[in-house]
């Protein structure tokens, strides 16, 4: 992709901000939102995707050039993604922005706000690095790169505090958008699905390498729920970017005939269903918040997850057992992430004896508490703690 143009997006203060894949994208679209209604004028350029597109960010690059996990996959893309950021980070020395903004993305972010800060921009990340949960090491250099960090958890300022860090809990911006009582019939009736069907949301990810290694898996373990339970429905929201690539391995797959899939719809899955297999990340979270029963998968490159798993500080990965601190949904990682195990996993949750009706029902009561517990005006406290900064860096 060439060099996008040198010119600043307007003579007066501006916002740069860089959001690194489809969560980060909607996150940091809801919060340039709320700062363009708040800061009047407001300009923003830099990364981001279709949503921060549509709220006016001048996007130099796509946010899905920095969608990767896992470090032998980010090695195949290391070259691109660097010269990305050196280009970058030329580009707002040379413009200075009032204020920098990472969303997300810290492996990318951390280092260009070091520089950036060190020129004397100032600069704040939102979605603080889960140093509570793996690489602890990088709270070094989150001290050096970040004037201030907006965190989504409540726990997160005091642990940052502890290393020198300013940091604001602002809650997680779905929180306010999901509703706490999500319409499941409407959403069937949007999509087309019975009333009174069984539905499971598969939700394998919004990378290509998650599509890759978990979205086969999800079918195949979609075709043996449905040998065992031949009324099932299946829905698979798809980001528009990887449309096709999913729209062709369902089509191939044996249970073609009953999967929906719905173009970027994640939450009307979510909404629609009765039970949520999902690939670990931001949408586990979002399960939680429909009060969705869930099993979370995982699975990356052999050389990726023996490094990650070397790093990680706690005994859970998902992001609902981590919140709650204990196990509330099941975990199946890397070689445990297989079809029939999946499929016995989803399938427990479906269970009409009474046990599992309770076990619905407990579940569904501790996401409530979550999503009040994380439910603020994010927009509302983010302005508050970056005002300082924006009017430091020359914004009115």
């Amino acid at each position: 992709m060439p060099d996008a143009p040198t010119s600043a997006p307007g003579r007066s203060a501006w916002l740069a901000l860089v959001a690194g894949e489809a969560s980060g994208d909607l996150l940091a679209a809801q919060l340039l939102h709320g700062l363009r209604q708040r800061w009047a004028g407001l300009r923003a350029a830099g990364i981001g995707g279709p949503a921060l597109v549509a709220q006016g960010l001048e996007a130099w690059w796509p946010s899905d050039k920095l969608a990767v996990r896992g470090y032998v996959e980010v090695l195949r893309h290391y070259r691109e993604i660097v010269g990305i950021r050196r280009r970058l980070r030329a580009r707002l020395l040379a413009q200075r922005p009032a204020l920098f903004l990472g969303v997300d993305a810290p492996d990318f972010n951390l280092a260009l706000e070091a520089d950036l800060r060190a020129a004397g921009i100032p600069t704040a990340h939102f979605v603080a690095p889960a140093i509570w949960a793996w690489r602890p090491e990088r709270v070094e250099l989150i001290r050096r790169a970040c004037d201030h960090v907006l965190c989504l958890f409540p726990f997160e300022p005091a642990l940052l505090a502890e290393h020198g860090v300013p940091a604001t809990y602002v809650g997680h911006p779905l929180a306010a958008v999901i509703p706490e009582q999500p319409d499941q019939a409407g959403a069937r009736q949007q999509w087309g699905l019975p009333a009174d069907a069984r539905v499971v949301a598969l939700l394998p990810g919004s990378r290509r390498a998650e599509i890759d290694h978990l979205l086969p898996r999800f079918l195949a373990a979609a075709d043996r729920m449905r040998r065992e339970q031949p009324s099932l429905q299946f829905v698979l929201p798809a980001v528009p970017a990887l449309q096709a690539l999913i729209r062709a391995q369902v089509a191939a797959s044996p249970v073609a005939a009953c999967v929906r899939v719905l173009p970027g719809a994640s939450h009307a899955a979510l909404a629609a269903c009765d039970v949520a297999l999902v690939a670990s990340g931001t949408a586990t979270l979002e399960a939680a918040l429909f009060k969705r029963p869930m099993v979370i998968a995982y699975h990356m490159h052999r050389l990726s997850w023996l490094i990650t798993r070397r790093k990680m500080r706690q005994p859970w990965v998902g992001l609902p057992n981590i919140l709650c601190g204990e196990w509330v949904v099941p975990e199946l990682l890397q070689d445990d992430a297989t079809p029939a195990a999946l499929a016995q996993a989803t399938l427990a949750w479906l269970d009409e004896g009474p046990g599992a009706q309770a076990r619905r029902v407990a579940l569904q009561q501790r996401f409530a508490r979550l999503h009040a517990e994380l439910k603020r005006d994010t927009v509302a406290l983010a302005a508050q703690a970056l005002q300082p900064l924006w009017q430091r860096g020359g914004g009115a």
